[in-house]
């Protein structure tokens, strides 16, 4: 069966007043059921409140557009109100339960990426919601919610009925929401527009890597992230994941061109991607991708939490640790040719613009 890893959108699973959450389907996109790999985007208008939930998935939440609040509840331990905004990235283990609003103009948009590897269905998050119309409450008898709570009849009653919204609800202006607490920030949010930067080539690309270094709970979430911007013209260098990992990638911003080489130097994907597109390049597969005139950006989980890439462009590049009469043999040609090969790229950088 050939192998389909055209980049798809998302397709709308729930939602109405409020805002709207989408996922990617397996179906759709078959990479996501062989990888156990999750994708899905939220959407809230402002007012919107996605209702407390956990997951059967560990994920990284990244903040593509607007601002809003986040509260998140790590098993046993207190509630954290985080303020979060675009640029954002938020790990996310198993077990933790969260709830997003928007209380700004501007939609606030969430995109998650994980993997699915222990959850009900491969290549799809499955959400248990502790309150609304499909909510824990409405699936217990009113005598095991009275007992639990030590609830008479009629609170129950109230508790489990009232709220009719499904997943998102738009909450009344007037309802005052928890406040963003200081300093509950720090050890559960990155900022990777403000980030250090990891790698920085002039007019070529930034990085910043996601990982147990400067985001701990990447540890237990148990895969890493990073956001790659790449300026007009610019090149990515064909490179791999030497340690057997996948690399899922949500194109951010701009436009480009992407191809991926697999086994046998068969060429598996040659497409042209922009902002909103997702696509999984397979274990040890070759990617590389050119940005349009508008630059080209993307965020990507890897599936380990500190990932190694082996790069086939520039100074640190396999090409140039190999012995030159290896590679004049390898590829058939004149120590001339080997010798013009190996002295172009000189520099570390996995970022090139074209030469004048």
């Amino acid at each position: 069966m050939e192998l389909d890893l055209s980049p798809r959108l998302p397709k709308k699973v729930y939602g109405v007043d409020g805002g709207s959450y989408f996922a990617w389907c397996p179906e759709e996109l078959p990479m996501l059921r062989d990888g156990n790999i999750g994708a899905a985007k939220l959407a809230l208008e402002k007012y919107g409140l996605a209702l407390p939930r956990y997951s059967d998935s560990s994920k990284v939440a990244y903040v593509l557009q607007g601002s809003g609040t986040a509260g998140i509840v790590l098993p046993e331990k207190e509630e954290k109100v985080i303020e979060i905004k675009k640029g954002d990235s938020i790990a996310l283990p198993f077990g933790v339960v969260t709830w997003w609003f928007n209380n700004a103009d501007t939609e606030l948009v969430i995109l998650f990426l994980g993997e699915t590897h222990k959850g009900h269905k491969a290549g799809q998050f499955t959400d248990f919601y502790l309150t609304g119309s499909n909510g824990i409450f409405t699936g217990f008898s009113t005598e095991f919610v009275g007992r639990a709570w030590d609830l008479d009849e009629t609170i129950v009653k109230k508790l489990v009925g009232s709220q009719t919204g499904n997943g998102i609800v738009k909450v009344d202006a007037s309802l005052k929401m928890p406040s963003p607490r200081k300093g509950d920030r720090e050890g559960f949010v990155l900022n990777c527009l403000e980030a250090p930067l990891d790698v920085d080539i002039k007019d070529g690309g930034r990085v910043v890597v996601l990982n147990t270094k400067n985001l701990p709970l990447v540890g237990e979430v148990g895969f890493g992230a990073d956001l790659v911007r790449i300026d007009g013209h610019s090149m990515c260098s064909p490179g791999f994941s030497c340690d057997s990992a996948l690399q899922v990638t949500y194109i951010v911003g701009g436009s480009g061109r992407v191809q991926v080489v697999g086994a046998d130097g068969k060429r598996v994907l040659e497409t042209h991607v922009k902002a909103g597109a997702l696509f999984i390049v397979p274990r040890f597969f070759v990617v590389s991708k050119i940005a349009d005139s508008d630059g080209l950006s993307w965020f990507s989980i890897v599936t380990t939490p500190d990932p190694i890439f082996t790069h086939l462009a520039g100074k640190t590049s396999v090409w140039k640790a190999l012995s030159p009469e290896v590679l004049q043999a390898a590829f058939n040609v004149s120590p001339e040719v080997e010798k013009a090969f190996r002295s172009k790229r000189t520099s570390d950088a996995i970022f090139f613009r074209p030469s004048n």
